[in-house]
């Protein structure tokens, strides 16, 4: 039997024959191309595709047989070669040089880049002679390798791949040698974009049936957003005495790219659903295999809300994948108990782990997650062209894109484009798109967009637009937040940044549980640890619901929150006092006020806001130092002239058109498009598709500010969590006392590299979150951000 290993043991699994994973690796492989389908951006350029994938993850890791590599498998010590170059050597099974090419291709960058670094095959074994090689693999035993040529070629033959036997006594280290310097010629000078793509998407699926089969995951194989879910979906509608909106009727009846203009508790969720069952049904009967649903929003919270009740819809758990940075802690909170002891939070923690890599194993084809994610696709290379692989052929729902600046607005259309070419749908919702974002959204994407919207409905008003010269923590402003509450109201107020929220609850907090109790005044925003933050959202979620409002079992209290909430919870309220904002942010915060308009218009008062320079953008200004200048006051004049009126929310749009019209509006398109076309050239230039990324790695996470940290009063219990569970339950369990902060915040900020994470000294409490941030002078510097 042949013996020789792929794995050797660790975390408690057994070795791995060499056989077994390369058999493995191969089933993968066919896995994901039932999975994903034809791919119309290649499958001219390359019909023999998936053939390809195939073929490389059967050779992948033959190299492995040479016996440094098997020495070290077995416990011994470190071999110093790359097994995936010599596992070249068994290319010349594969007759057709042009498939022989793209195997290669798959074979050889697997693990590293092929070009472009100190780390790169090229600079590893380009420049060295055939008979350095010689040396540098050796022992290489001829009969165990010719066992396991005739053993590879069997293996593609009885599943119809196009091979031939290798010849007797082969010299696999020269082959090796010569496919190598075959592929660092074929890409010398760069490629087409046609090629840059197939080899970007070739490694990708590639490397993502490696890790399946490595990791022993599996695929789901069936899109539980189809047909039958339509179905049951406008069965359960019609159940509670109503029929399909208009607007949720166009949606199912859609095929193809939707902007979809919708109020906020018009069931646009659901028409997203039904438009995206109609895509992954035609599109899989086209071929285009098992279409994966990506469900996109921009904020954790409303992610995690979402998936939840995803879950519920589809009435089954485990269909749904979560993707973003603290994924493993959605699970985690969803699977315990506030009275569960130490041994059930570590047992659930495991899991909550496990849940969290299968996702990232691409498990799931339903996933809630942020743009962002997708836009890591964009990175390539053996740690991120999987992602791209898995978003080919997939249906998109980009809720709320309003909600980025003009950079990332500008990044995530880019991606569209690129994940348009690549088969994908995209179904863009919002309570607020102003013509210039659709417009935007028709540029960028080359198939027709649907545009529809529920203004041919006429549902009753649920604002009074009220607007006060005064800022929102003027004494006066005070005053009236007090007498509302006075009047066993239910009083939301949403300030712009973290500073203001906290006054605003200091002086309002014990106001509200004089009068209602202890548990009735609650503040939230982005600067809490995890399972503080996490205990709010639920409390605040508890007691002011939509489903309390159903019930007729309303309670009177008091939230403080930033912006955080606009788009986070399901939540009602009967009156808002909000800062001045962009009218796209506001018409979100409006959402929160008499949700289902089950009463007479909601008041919803607006403040003047304060106007501020920052650091980071010289010569503008900005209303509480984070929204711009002009859109900001634009909304204000417009507010003003509708001071006392109902809100015509299907006019919301009209009112945006106006804004968008001005000189502003002309530089947001700008700004946008430049942005758009900033990373389409910096990222999406697959011309040498195998160099390495490492620089562009760097640039995209410095894209996305914000780190975590944990006070320095907690690392003991810090370091104790980490020692409850190994490896990354431990640190998940741990995750609980990171507070998220700006990156600017790491200057003062030490990292601890014994629990490698930063430590700050802070004014902290699991009401208000962290006041303040002490630096090594002992300065203190207040959170302004959301």
């Amino acid at each position: 039997m042949f013996k020789a290993l792929a794995k050797s043991t660790r975390r408690g699994r057994p070795a791995e024959r060499l056989t077994v994973h390369l058999s493995a690796a191969m089933e993968a492989a066919r896995l994901v191309a039932r999975r994903t389908g034809r791919i119309a951006a290649v499958s001219e350029l390359m019909p023999g595709f998936w053939d390809a994938v195939c073929l490389a993850d059967l050779l992948h890791d033959a190299g492995k047989i040479c016996d440094g590599c098997q020495v070290m498998l077995a416990g011994g010590p470190a071999w110093g070669e790359r097994h995936e170059v010599l596992s070249l050597g068994f290319l010349p099974m594969i007759a057709d040089e042009e498939l022989r090419m793209w195997v290669a291709a798959g074979v050889a960058t697997h693990h590293r880049p092929l070009t472009n670094s100190p780390r790169s095959l090229a600079a590893l074994y380009g420049a060295a002679p055939v008979a350095e090689w010689q040396t540098r693999f050796d022992p290489l035993d001829q009969s165990t390798a010719d066992e396991l040529a005739t053993w590879l070629y069997e293996t593609a033959a009885a599943t119809a791949l196009p091979v031939r036997p290798l010849s007797a006594d082969a010299d696999y280290v020269t082959h090796a040698h010569r496919e190598l310097n075959a592929l660092l010629d074929r890409w010398e000078y760069g490629a087409t974009p046609e090629e840059g793509l197939a080899a970007v998407l070739l490694q990708g699926a590639v490397t993502m049936a490696d890790h399946i089969s490595s990791a022993h995951g599996a695929l789901h194989m069936v899109q539980p957003m189809g047909p039958a879910f339509a179905a049951r979906l406008e069965d359960r509608i019609k159940a509670k005495g109503y029929s399909l909106r208009p607007h949720q009727q166009r949606a199912a009846e859609t095929d193809g790219h939707l902007l979809l203009r919708s109020r906020t508790g018009s069931g646009k969720t659901e028409a997203s659903w039904l438009w995206a069952c109609r895509q992954t049904t035609t599109m899989h009967a086209a071929g285009q295999g098992v279409p994966r649903v990506f469900y996109t929003l921009p904020y954790l919270a409303s992610i995690n809300a979402n998936a939840d009740r995803t879950t519920r819809e589809l009435g089954s758990t485990g269909q749904v994948g979560v993707a973003h940075g603290r994924a493993a802690s959605y699970h985690l909170a969803n699977a315990v108990c506030p009275e569960d002891g130490d041994t059930e939070r570590v047992t659930a923690a495991h899991k909550a782990v496990a849940r969290e890599a299968a996702t990232r194993l691409f498990k799931e084809t339903v996933r809630i997650t942020t743009p962002y994610q997708l836009l890591r696709a964009a990175l390539v290379g053996p740690a991120h062209s999987s992602l791209l692989v898995d978003a080919a052929n997939s249906v998109f729902i980009m809720d709320e894109l309003h909600a980025y600046d003009t950079k990332r607005l500008g990044y995530v259309l880019a991606m569209m484009g690129t994940l348009e070419r690549l088969g994908g749908r995209f179904a863009v919702l919002s309570a607020t798109l102003p013509d210039a974002l659709a417009e935007l959204i028709e540029d960028t994407l080359t198939r027709p967009v649907t545009r529809t919207d529920d203004a041919d409905s006429h549902p009753p008003s649920r604002h009074r637009i009220r607007t006060r010269p005064h800022h929102l923590t003027d004494p006066a402003a005070i005053t009236e937040m007090t007498a509302r509450l006075r009047r066993d109201e239910s009083v939301l107020v949403i300030a712009n940044n973290i500073k203001q929220a906290q006054q605003l609850y200091q002086q309002l907090g014990p106001v509200a549980r004089t009068l209602f109790g202890p548990n009735a005044a609650t503040m939230l925003h982005s600067r809490y640890k995890r399972h503080d933050r996490n205990r709010l959202e639920q409390h605040i979620t508890n007691r002011h619901s939509v489903e309390r409002t159903r019930a007729h079992d309303r309670l009177p209290g008091l939230v403080v929150s930033t912006q955080v909430l606009e788009v986070s919870m399901d939540v009602d309220f009967d009156v808002l006092f909000t800062s001045a904002a962009d009218l796209e942010a506001l018409a979100q915060r409006f959402g929160r006020a008499n949700r289902t308009a089950a009463r007479p218009p909601a008041d919803v008062i607006v403040h003047a806001a304060h106007y501020t320079p920052r650091q980071d953008a010289p010569g503008e200004w900005f209303a509480d130092g984070i929204y711009p200048q002009h859109p900001t006051q634009a909304a204000w004049r417009l507010l003003t002239t509708h001071d006392g009126q109902p809100v015509d929310e299907n006019r919301i749009t009209e009112w945006l058109n106006t804004i968008y019209a001005t000189a502003w509006g002309t530089a947001w398109r700008k700004e946008v498009l430049r942005h758009r076309n900033q990373f389409t050239a910096t990222f999406l230039d697959f011309t040498y598709p195998f160099d390495s990324r490492e620089e562009l790695t760097a640039r995209f996470d410095e894209l996305f500010d914000g780190t975590e940290a944990i006070l320095n009063e907690d690392r003991s219990t810090y370091a104790a969590a980490l020692d409850q569970a190994n490896g990354r339950a431990g640190r998940l369990l741990a995750d609980d006392y990171l507070i998220p902060l700006p990156t600017r915040a790491l200057t003062r900020a030490h990292f601890d590299p014994t629990l490698k994470v930063h430590v700050i000294e802070g004014e902290y409490s699991s009401e208000h979150g962290l006041k303040s941030v002490r630096g090594s002078k002992g300065t203190r510097q207040t959170q302004e951000t959301t």
